[in-house]
C-alpha cells in the first residue's frame, strides 16, 4: 500500500512533500516535526517554491489557555507553523493539509 493510498494524515503530508520534490526543492525545503519543552509539538512546512508560497493563511488559535489541548497554526513568511499540545500533532497536520489541498494545482512539467 502506498503512502498516498492509505489516506492517513501523515501519509497525506508525505505525499504533499513528494509531489514537490524535483531534485532541488527538497535540498532546502520540506517539513519538520519536533518537540517543544512546555511540553508540546511543532510542525514546520516550507512554502517557498510551492503553490502556497503567496497564499494567505488565517491564524487558527484553539484552546490556547489549556495545557493539554492548545494549538496554534499560522503562516510565518515562507513557512507554515503549527504549535500545540502533544495530542494535537495530527490536528496541526490536518489544518495544513486542508489549506494545501484547497489550493492544490496540477504540476505540468
Amino acid at each position: 500500500m502506498s503512502a498516498e493510498s492509505d489516506g492517513s494524515t501523515l501519509a497525506r503530508l508525505v505525499a504533499w512533500y513528494v509531489r514537490h520534490c524535483n531534485g532541488e526543492w527538497e535540498h532546502g525545503f520540506g517539513f519538520r516535526i519536533s518537540t517543544l519543552d512546555n511540553p508540546g509539538v511543532a510542525l514546520d512546512v516550507g512554502l517557498r517554491e510551492t503553490e502556497l508560497e503567496h497564499v494567505p493563511f488565517a491564524e487558527i488559535k484553539v484552546d490556547y489557555d489549556t495545557a493539554d489541548r492548545w494549538m496554534i497554526c499560522r503562516r510565518n513568511d515562507e513557512r507554515f507553523e503549527g504549535r500545540g499540545a502533544p495530542g494535537r500533532l495530527e490536528d496541526m497536520i490536518e489544518e495544513f493539509l486542508r489549506w494545501a489541498e484547497a489550493h492544490a494545482t496540477r504540476q505540468t512539467d
